[in-house]
């Protein structure tokens, strides 16, 4: 445990120097990294590295796509053998403003007012981001030794499911703990899942529209069928599947029937002269902390065949599946894999200890509403947590705004986390 002294030092001066870290938010935030359209993080993760290497870490930038790259910093500890290793993981990409008639101010210049930080990314999350990096130089100036290694990733992609943090994990990057300081509102929080699939009835021969006559009654003799009314059997299985979730399965906090199945987008047929010979269904799926996306997959695939080998034609014409994908961007599809948290583990007791300490309130550990990189550590099988400042009714917003006290608070809990977990020694219980 750190010394009260060191914890009240970390806090007097995240205080006095509130107007540097502002600074360095407001700096993060005039690179406009919207996405979509994305293509556009070049020069904000430049500045990234550029920052990580003056507080002494060693990066490595490369493009997940083009102008696109993540940043990894590796902070080498003084005897990583023995001690605990930390990842600090954000995205740099921001969601895209639209038309910004609405904002007060410019999106991409900070506005301080009433207590609160305006621009795009103040809560989602060049907040958490700023914050972090001004833990880490805080702690820097003070000569505090790491024994751990210390990791900071800053990625792209999130705000389109294109897992920059993905990139990383087959990049070889692990660690012993992950703290994704996304939007959390200073929760500890882990979340469910989300993949999307598309579902593809199609017909081995296509037919005039003057044919339709002949394949709607039994004697018409002709065996064919419109894949556009086939995939309406196919959505009516999908919603039995999804009442069937709604009452077989659960999870503590998360209200009844959030497992759901979305048909979001429909497409077929290729000319009002012919009978729809394909027809599309892209859906958005939502899973439970303790499920996996290959697993809920699974699942849905074995209950649409059932209802297919039930249908004479769809028998013959199965439906096709492809799941996820890796942009919404680039291929239309996503996956944003389940994150399960252990409050009782080491680094989530010293997370809550130092929120309390720092905010006088009992942290709360709870499940986000919404998905992050985070499940990404799961599927990895490292230990992680989201916790970061902003509310997530603020992400994607108009106006979009971080409170600063939060923000404070926020930077306080992060640097006296990363300075007692990083000299923890593996295997030491609470």
């Amino acid at each position: 445990m750190l010394t009260e002294t060191f914890n009240k030092k970390i806090e007097q001066l995240v205080e006095e120097r509130q107007d540097e870290l502002l600074q360095l938010l407001g700096e993060l935030i005039r690179f406009p990294t919207v996405s979509p359209p994305a293509r556009n993080s070049s020069e904000a993760q430049q500045f990234i590295e550029q920052q990580l290497q003056q507080l002494g870490f060693t990066t490595d930038k490369w493009d997940v796509f083009p102008n696109d790259p993540n940043v990894v910093g590796v902070k080498k500890g003084t005897d990583p053998e023995r001690f605990n290793s930390l990842i600090i993981n954000g995205h740099i990409d921001v969601a895209e403003v639209g038309d910004d008639s609405e904002w007060t101010a410019s999106p991409f210049e900070i506005k301080v007012e009433n207590g609160y930080v305006f621009g795009r990314g103040t809560s989602d999350m060049k907040g958490g981001i700023a914050g972090a990096l001004f833990a880490i130089q805080l702690l820097h100036e003070l000569g505090v030794e790491l024994k751990g290694d210390l990791q900071f990733q800053s990625v792209i992609g999130e705000e389109v499911g294109e897992a920059g943090t993905k990139s990383c994990l087959d990049r070889g990057y692990t660690g012993d703990f992950a703290l994704v300081v996304d939007t959390s509102d200073l929760r500890i929080q882990g979340q469910g899942g989300v993949i999307t699939g598309w579902i593809t009835v199609k017909s081995k021969e296509t037919f005039h529209d003057g044919l339709r006559s002949k394949m709607i009654h039994a004697g018409g003799g002709l065996r064919g069928a419109s894949a556009i009314e086939k995939m309406m059997k196919i959505i009516s299985g999908l919603q039995e599947l999804e009442r069937h979730w709604a009452v077989t399965k659960s999870y503590p906090g998360f209200p009844a029937g959030t497992n759901t199945i979305n048909p979001a987008v429909i497409e077929g047929g290729r000319h009002a002269a012919f009978i729809a010979d394909e027809c599309r269904l892209w859906i958005t799926v939502h899973f439970y902390p303790n499920e996996t996306f290959e697993q809920v997959a699974k699942e849905i695939e074995e209950h649409i065949n059932r209802v297919a080998m039930a249908d004479p034609w769809l028998k013959e014409n199965p439906p096709q599946f492809r799941w996820g994908g890796k942009s919404m961007i680039e291929d239309r599809g996503e996956i944003f894999p389940s994150l399960e948290i252990d409050p009782g583990h080491l680094a989530i007791v010293q997370l809550k200890n130092h929120h309390g300490l720092v905010t006088k309130r009992e942290a709360e550990v709870t499940m986000s509403t919404s998905v992050t990189d985070g499940g990404w550590f799961g599927w990895a099988g490292i230990p992680a947590a989201i916790y970061g400042p902003g509310e997530l009714k603020e992400a994607h917003s108009v106006n979009e705004k971080v409170k600063i006290k939060q923000l404070l608070d926020y930077t306080k809990t992060i640097a006296c986390f990363i300075a007692e977990w990083c000299n923890t020694e593996r295997g030491e219980q609470k």
